[in-house]
Parts: structure tokens; sequence; C-alpha cells
């Protein structure tokens, strides 16, 4: 993970377009630029835009910045993806595919490793993608922060209601624990304070229905009691934040006897 360097890139673009940029200028660089009437119509990370990384394995995801020309799209430029904490990525070189005379979506991938590219947690949280297009008549647009997305902490939760089988009427106590990805130890460690739901399914139905909500403690235990009074499964739901997406537990089966 580099620290930003956007500027230095739209220098850079605007030289290969044949734009004279002044060696010594130090002005700012504008949010966006069109020449002509190129214009970038949608971008889309990891088909929802959001992109959850663990503690170990690499994560490759796509991004694709689709965008329109009277003239037709000619190519796209390395996109930048910049985020919280100087978060930065580059992609590999996009692909177009050509949508229509005048439209195309230029798609690359960006690899994201948590064992070498050294993410902090404060990286977590909203990040945004700065894209070029340039057209086949020589127009193109450089436009920073054309999307964003969410850039998250993996997470995990688990679930286990005991006693097992238990007599109706009884108290069934359900444990578990939510955790998320520690990008600074490479470990999943505990995530506490946040609302998680209690859920049961029927055995023979497959729609969960929310008993209670509980929150986790500092290590991010859950535990809470309900009374037994059918066969069915047991499961954690949380709805997940900006830095930890939604996760579910395994369900767990209890014989109600």
């Amino acid at each position: 993970m580099r620290i930003r360097a956007t500027g230095a890139a739209l220098v850079g673009a605007l030289a290969l377009t044949g734009l004279a940029v002044p060696a010594a200028q130090a002005a700012p660089v504008p949010k966006d630029v069109v020449i002509g009437d190129t214009t970038i119509t949608k971008v889309v990370v990891d088909g929802d835009n959001k992109v959850s990384v663990g503690t170990s394995a690499a994560k490759t995801f796509k991004v694709s910045v689709t965008a329109k020309d009277d003239s037709g799209i000619a190519g796209a430029d390395t996109f930048s993806l910049a985020g919280p904490d100087y978060g930065y990525f580059t992609s590999g070189k996009p692909v177009c595919a050509k949508v229509s005379a005048t439209t195309s979506t230029c798609t690359a991938s960006v690899t994201v490793d948590p064992k070498v590219d050294y993410l902090s947690n404060a990286n977590a949280g909203t990040w945004y993608v700065d894209a070029m297009v340039e057209a086949k008549d020589g127009d193109f647009v450089w436009e920073e922060k054309a999307g964003s997305f969410k850039f998250q902490r993996a997470s995990k939760l688990t679930a286990n209601a005991s006693p097992e089988p238990v007599k109706k009427g009884r108290t069934i106590t359900v444990t578990g624990q939510l955790t998320r990805a520690n990008w600074e130890t490479l470990k999943y460690a505990g995530y506490s304070g946040q609302s998680v739901k209690l859920q049961f399914c029927k055995k023979g139905s497959t729609t969960y229905t929310t008993l209670k909500t509980i929150k986790t403690d500092m290590k991010g235990n859950l535990s809470t009691t309900v009374t037994a009074g059918a066969d069915g499964y047991f499961r954690y739901a949380f709805a997940g934040t900006a830095t930890t997406p939604a996760v579910n537990s395994t369900a767990d089966f209890i014989d109600v006897k």
C-alpha cells in the first residue's frame, strides 16, 4: 500500500494526452478534468461495492467503470483507489468491453494481501475510485471520487445452543462470539458493544424470526436464554457496520422433547 499520489498521476495522464503541463506548476489539481463530452456513468466495485478482507488470504476483486462518448470509448488508465489513513491501491490495466456504439465498461482487478500490504485497522471504511477514460476522438474524462465502496474488516460469528436435547419449557442458553479481522496483528479479535439478533427457525420452515437483540461484551461474546418450545434452529445475525460486513452464524439445531 502506498501513500496517495493522485495529483502526480493526473499530471502524467495529461502529458500522455498531449496537453501542456508546466514543469514547475504547483497549483492544486482540480477534482475533475473533462475534455469534450466523455462522461463516467457508473462505477461498481466487487459487484456490490463492498470488499471484505481477512487476515491471511489475498483478496482479488474487480473495479468496473462505465463511460460514454459520442465517438465511443478507446480505453482507460489504471484506476486509483484511496481511503482512510492514507490507504491507496492501484488496479491492473483495465480491459474495456463495448456496451453500445457510445458506451463501454472498463474493468480491472485489484489484489489486496493483508500479509504484505501493511494494512492498518484505520484503513477500513469508505474508499473512493479515481478514474480516467479516453474516447476514440481524443476526448477524455478524469474524475476524482468517481465511485465509492466499503473496504471492510472480515467478520465471523458463532452460535451454540444447549443443552441438547432439552425438555419443552426448560431453559435454553445460546452463546456465541462476534469477531473481526485485526489487520495489524493478522488475527481475529472480539468486536465489542455490537447489537446482534438471536433468531429461530422452526423445524420444517425456512424462515427465521428474531427473538431478541443483545450486545456483545468486551471480548465480543454473546449469551442469552430462551424457553424451549419446539424443534428448530438458533442462530445469531449481525447487520454489519461501515467497517465490518454483515454476517450470520451457522445455525445450531435443538431437539425439544
